[in-house]
């Protein structure tokens, strides 16, 4: 299984409420991924926002200069909002870290969880699920075919012609993230791309059902069995002591959910939300390793995932915190998943 981060580059908040400036977020953020990838992760992925909480508004950037940075971590998106998107560039893009990090790149296509880049690019909210299945379509097809034919409704023809340059092994690595809808799931099945679960509320036993359905639809389509993949992501920050941990970090993640929630009506976010998503059926990983490596294990078990991603940087916690929690993820909980996990594949076989 597949141990990895993913941030999006949230903006740490100072005492008066105002966000740091943006530079200073993304220079950090490069300083994060090389210890990543100088402490043996596999994967780091970097979502698409455009809001003022955020710093990242385009992940391709921020991954090619990662690119020059590291030597063996994967690096992808997560997500590139796709309905918003040109599938073209987003593919050209994509290529060439792909080929600057011989094959290290991964494109990961979702719908985001904001809609400010529907208005900012030029498309129509209530064009929401013809553009994400369109732009999908068109993605895998130049994935899959070059020279590319293709005719849709929201984006200009392509007839006949390349798009280049190839990815490095002429194919990029592409995901699709699927919140919680069996439409979704179905999608990503019918093409056969690997899919990551977003499971950023209540159980996760709940998804089980969909987990069974993308893996049914995926078997009946005839796609190959040895190359299905699925992984699930979901918010987590670590520290030494379990209870000290959560404490500290609690203001910081509350303030983001606020954040959100006032767009989306939500009521404030409450303490006993925060200590049940904690808890062992809970969607959160706040604490210390001990407590992770038991809730990644059990995850591992319940889903027969092949990919866990760590999403670390919810609300904006200090840099200095942040490179404490990727540094205990990969010298204590990665390795004593991986060590885990081969061990029971030696009794088993």
């Amino acid at each position: 299984m597949e141990l990895g981060i993913s941030m999006f580059g949230d903006n740490h908040y100072d005492e008066q409420g105002k966000p740091q400036p943006a530079g200073q977020r993304l220079r950090e953020l490069l300083e994060e991924v090389k210890l990543m990838d100088e402490l043996g992760l596999d994967f780091f992925g970097i979502g698409e926002h455009h809001r003022p909480d955020y710093a990242v508004s385009v992940p391709e950037i921020l991954l090619a200069a990662a690119a020059g940075i590291t030597k063996r971590i994967k690096l992808g998106s997560a997500v590139n909002v796709i309905s918003s998107s040109d599938p073209v560039r987003l593919y050209q893009s994509f290529a060439m870290i792909d080929l600057i990090t011989s094959g290290r790149a991964e494109l990961v296509a979702g719908r985001g969880s904001f809609i400010e880049s529907f208005p900012l690019y030029g498309y129509k909210l209530e064009d929401y699920d013809e553009l994400f299945e369109e732009k999908l379509e068109l993605l895998v097809k130049i994935n899959n075919e070059n020279p590319v034919t293709w005719k849709g409704k929201h984006r200009a023809a392509i007839n006949k012609q390349q798009v280049l340059p190839r990815a490095f092994a002429d194919k990029l690595d592409v995901w699709v993230a699927v919140g919680g809808t069996p439409e979704s799931v179905l999608r990503a099945a019918k093409y056969g791309l690997p899919v990551i679960f977003a499971i950023i509320g209540g159980n996760p036993a709940q998804f089980k059902p969909l987990f069974d359905y993308y893996k049914t639809v995926y078997e009946k389509l005839g796609h190959d069995t040895n190359s299905f993949r699925v992984g699930v992501h979901m918010h987590a920050f670590f520290g030494e002591d379990t209870r000290q941990t959560a404490d500290e970090y609690y203001p910081v993640y509350a303030a983001q959910m606020n954040r959100v929630g006032r767009d989306r009506g939500w009521p404030p976010y409450q303490r006993h939300q925060f200590d049940t998503g904690r808890g062992t059926g809970g969607h959160l990983l706040i604490g210390d390793a001990n407590e992770a490596v038991d809730k990644i294990l059990q995850l591992k078990e319940l889903f027969g995932l092949t990919r866990f991603s760590a999403h670390m940087d919810v609300g904006g916690p200090s840099h200095k915190s942040l490179m404490r929690s990727i540094e205990i993820f990969g010298t204590k909980i990665a390795p004593a998943v991986r060590a885990a996990l081969t061990s029971t594949q030696s009794i088993t076989s």
